[in-house]
């Protein structure tokens, strides 16, 4: 019985350790990514730049990884993990209204770009395209629960404001879709107004005119008195 038990706890030594080795592994291909990828881009990148980066085969990088998408997509995660969190501790701001939610809501998004601004950047091109179709159903499993609570915690800061009557009745869950459509179109256009200009970042600037106009076109106002 007792060297049962000291071959079981060998084998699950073993176990353990095979476990981390390959979760380092898998972390240093992503790391070397996302390296290549801010050099070359996404979509000039191959499977062999990243291996050639990491050191490795690109046959091990494929034991990890089925294809490039699927290694992008790997990277969104951290993000999207990010987002969620910074989103949810909006909504659960106790000591702030509905129109102040609005503008946290603003320094949160930023935050998540400023988290990882090539990545995220790339992410509102993944989501415009067939690529996620290419993914295993477990990771794309993750990706959409993770943007599901991130939209979950916009809409829910729209519907206490809905509540509390200083927001138009309109549904929550597309101002939610609105204020998502704000901020990947600002960061995508200033983005793109960057490679002319690379010395000029009105970002931030540009992302609080833009939700400064959207609130106000939110808010109730009181009946004018006839």
């Amino acid at each position: 019985m007792v060297l049962k038990n000291k071959c079981d706890s060998v084998i699950m030594g073993i176990k353990e350790r095979k476990g981390r080795e390959k979760e380092r592994r898998r972390q240093q291909i992503m790391v070397a990514a996302r390296r290549v990828f801010s050099i070359k881009s996404f979509s000039k990148a191959t499977m062999e730049d990243i291996a050639k980066e990491a050191e490795l085969s690109p046959g091990t990088i494929y034991l990890y990884f089925k294809n490039k998408d699927e290694l992008f997509a790997s990277l969104s995660l951290r993000v999207l993990h990010y987002m969620r969190n910074t989103l949810e501790s909006v909504y659960n701001k106790k000591d702030i209204e509905p129109e102040q939610k609005i503008e946290a809501l603003m320094e949160a998004l930023y935050a998540v770009y400023e988290f990882d601004p090539l990545v995220l950047i790339n992410m509102f091109h993944l989501q415009s395209s067939e690529t996620l179709k290419n993914l295993s159903p477990n990771l794309l499993s993750n990706i959409l629960e993770l943007s599901r609570s991130s939209f979950s915690s916009m809409s829910k800061i729209f519907k206490e404001g809905i509540k509390k009557g200083v927001f138009i009745d309109r549904h929550p869950i597309a101002l939610a879709d609105i204020v998502w459509s704000i901020f990947s179109g600002v960061v995508l256009w200033e983005g793109s107004k960057r490679l002319i200009d690379s010395k000029k970042d009105y970002l931030k600037s540009t992302l609080e005119i833009a939700f400064e106009i959207f609130s106000r076109g939110i808010k109730t106002y009181p009946e004018p008195v006839s």
